[in-house]
């Protein structure tokens, strides 16, 4: 990206790069692997143990032609034309494939956008286990300054599963939540009348558009909420939690990221930054049962039941990708009789898990626009990749 590379050490005159907007094409290609170059973080520490090991048994993949709607191309192609930085494939929990593109590398962390919000999902699972969240009760039984707001009366399992009523705009048009929420978390920018942090914002929603638990409707502020109640349960900041339930006991190589707002909750829906391998070792977690090193991380059966086969179908314009689409606990599940896990976030970041395969895919991109059609061509090459190594 050397048309608007802002940091050449060559060129110390570069353009600077907006403030607001940074998360944006097209500054996302340098932007989204130097987040905490932009933007206030918290450390997700990988802890002093041991990392899992990634045993290697490369194939030549990028060759392997993939039949598109608009014609044939070798994954090496389609990686060229879809801004790809990372691409890892996983087999039996070996590295079948993997590649690194627009400076990326292996110690580099990425930002996943709301592929964020499924280590939330399984947070909240970890801790139902434990027995500090009841599912079938009100959010605001752990919250209850949301009793006076839209969410009064939504079960944990509703926000988890973004079916409660509460009216949020996800667009990005001027004065949209969606907006407000960027300038509260992301740019740092204040705009009179607007929330600050992401709890002011959260106790500003007080329209409801249905009742709880009758639609899928997505809407990153729900795994915020979510969010909110991990805190409160556990006594802990999202960064420590992750860090001590999921980050270390993995395995991980490197230390992880997320942003954080002006009064320093960590933006679930959408903030974490981590290496490559990092989240292949998360993505072979989930395909592994939850468990590695004698230690059951995920409880089995929340990654089961996370694995739905009678979800709320989609709806509208979500069941154009994934006509056997559902979602779960903050997972995408792309095809509800494979039952397989997709965790997906804005600019083209995935991380795609089938365990009935044993195959796993972790995808970090920058796209210079978002839209149906790059993540059809995404899932196309995915499920391509899965048939030559697994036969399904």
């Amino acid at each position: 990206m050397t048309d608007i590379e802002p940091r050449d050490p060559r060129r110390p005159g570069a353009q600077l790069i907006p403030r607001q907007g940074w998360d944006m094409p097209p500054w996302n290609r340098w932007t989204y692997q130097h987040v905490r170059e932009m933007t206030p973080t918290a450390p997700i520490w990988r802890g002093p143990g041991p990392v899992r090991s990634m045993p290697q048994s490369l194939q030549p993949l990028g060759d392997l032609i993939v039949k598109f709607h608009d014609g044939n191309r070798s994954v090496d192609e389609f990686l060229e034309r879809s801004f790809t930085d990372g691409f890892l494939v996983l087999h039996r929990g070996q590295i079948v494939f993997e590649r690194y593109m627009n400076n990326f590398a292996p110690q580099k962390q990425h930002l996943l956008m709301s592929a964020t919000k499924s280590f939330v999902g399984m947070l909240t699972g970890i801790l139902v286990n434990k027995g500090l969240i009841n599912l079938e009760k009100p959010v605001s039984y752990y919250l209850p300054e949301l009793a006076v707001t839209a969410y009064r009366g939504a079960t944990v399992q509703h926000v988890l599963n973004m079916t409660s009523g509460v009216f949020y705009d996800e667009s990005q048009k001027e004065g949209s939540h969606m907006q407000q929420a960027q300038h509260a978390g992301w740019y740092r920018q204040h705009v009179p009348g607007w929330p600050r942090t992401y709890w002011e914002l959260i106790l500003s929603l007080k329209k409801a558009e249905r009742p709880h638990g009758s639609l899928f409707n997505y809407r990153s502020i729900e795994t915020d909420v979510l969010g909110f109640v991990l805190e409160r349960v556990s006594g802990l900041t999202q960064s420590n939690l992750l860090s001590q339930e999921v980050w270390a006991p993995m395995g991980a190589e490197e230390d992880a990221y997320i942003v954080v707002d002006d009064a320093g909750f960590a933006i679930s829906g959408g903030g974490m930054c981590a290496t490559m391998r990092d989240l292949g070792r998360f993505a072979w977690l989930l395909a592994d049962g939850g468990a590695w090193d004698g230690r059951q991380i995920i409880p089995h059966s929340w990654i089961k039941e996370t694995r739905c086969d009678d979800g709320q179908l989609f709806q509208g314009t979500y069941r154009e990708l994934l006509p056997n689409g559902a979602y779960s606990n903050q997972f995408w599940i792309e095809d509800t009789h494979r039952r397989t896990l997709w965790a997906r976030g804005f600019g083209g970041q995935s991380i795609y898990v089938d365990p009935d395969a044993a195959f796993a895919a972790v995808k970090l991109s920058a796209w210079p626009e978002n839209g149906s059609e790059p993540r059809r061509e995404e899932l196309t090459a995915l499920l391509a990749i899965r048939a030559v190594l697994t036969g399904v």
